[in-house]
């Protein structure tokens, strides 16, 4: 009886594994194997074509102090985040509060809304952009109507190039509208309506009930699109290639370039790690920071 047992449980066992090995398969061979690998090319001179020479802190010596596209790089990406988070975590907030109202229609435009959102940072979506903001784009085509000066290269300008990409990031407040929209929907209405009885005002009211009891989903969404800030890519590949004087050479695409097209994968592997750390150090202070400002509505600040 025991022997028949333990033999349906390990029958049973196998087939749980059976039932989960494309996960595994995912995990060890797409996930955990590469990572692994990236961390030990790192301290590698390594060019896809002969055998990985250990360097040791070569690359790193190199990344910190004797490449200065590289901070650059690390300059462009820090100014879009700074300013494309912001903005598009502001346009969600609004377009949701206007969507929260019940009225009629607000489920077309909630599908509407989040369409841009749905083809994401596609390659369609930054031709479509690269077009608009280009020198017989949209842009300038509705300027010359206004008969103001239409002959910017707005992708071409140092000063406007960065610029088109963070508006773009602020066009593709889809995901980040939805969870606010779930969040507002949350927020009991007999605060509002006592708010109402004591004659508050529509700021009173969003600066004393509706920020603080959204502050969790204001958590979420600014670690999220935080970290989808920093590792911007195909926009700036497609838009405007990195340039112009490197102005959009974000971090990602520094990393591909250096990576895939002059061949230095150990290079490349030694800046994804760094960009992991500096993701992990940033997520942290936002978490550190979040018992200040963060409030729940079961026990108070978090």
């Amino acid at each position: 009886m025991t022997n028949t047992v333990n033999h349906r449980r390990k029958n049973d066992l196998i087939h749980g594994y059976l039932f989960i090995s494309p996960w595994l398969i995912g995990f060890f061979g797409l996930t955990l194997i590469p990572t692994l690998m990236s961390f030990y090319l790192s301290f590698t001179n390594y060019d896809l074509l002969s055998a990985p020479k250990w360097i040791g802190l070569a690359n790193f010596k190199q990344m910190f102090f004797n490449d200065p596209r590289y901070w650059k790089s690390v300059f462009a990406t820090l100014y879009y985040a700074f300013f494309a988070i912001p903005l598009r975590l502001i346009v969600a907030l609004a377009v949701a509060m206007a969507l929260n109202s019940g009225r009629k229609g607000t489920a077309f435009y909630r599908a509407l809304y989040y369409l841009p959102s749905i083809v994401g940072d596609s390659v369609a979506v930054a031709v479509m952009w690269r077009q608009i903001f280009g020198s017989h784009g949209v842009v300038n085509a509705a300027l010359a109507s206004l008969g103001l000066p239409s002959d910017t290269s707005w992708t071409g300008d140092p000063r406007f190039a960065i610029w088109t990409l963070i508006l773009l990031a602020a066009w593709q407040f889809g995901s980040s509208m939805l969870i606010f929209l779930a969040g507002l929907k949350q927020i009991p209405l007999e605060l509002y309506e006592s708010a109402d009885m004591d004659g508050a005002g529509r700021l009173r009211k969003f600066f004393k009930i509706t920020f603080p009891m959204l502050t969790p989903v204001i958590l979420f969404n600014l670690i999220m699109q935080m970290i989808n800030g920093l590792i911007v890519f195909t926009p700036a590949l497609i838009i405007t290639g990195g340039q112009p004087l490197d102005t959009t050479n974000f971090y990602a695409l520094y990393l591909y370039r250096r990576a895939f097209e002059t061949f230095q994968m150990g290079y490349g592997s030694g800046m994804a790690w760094v960009l992991l750390v500096i993701i992990g150090i940033l997520t942290t202070i936002v978490f550190k920071s979040s018992s200040r400002w963060v409030f729940y509505e079961a026990g108070g600040r978090s």
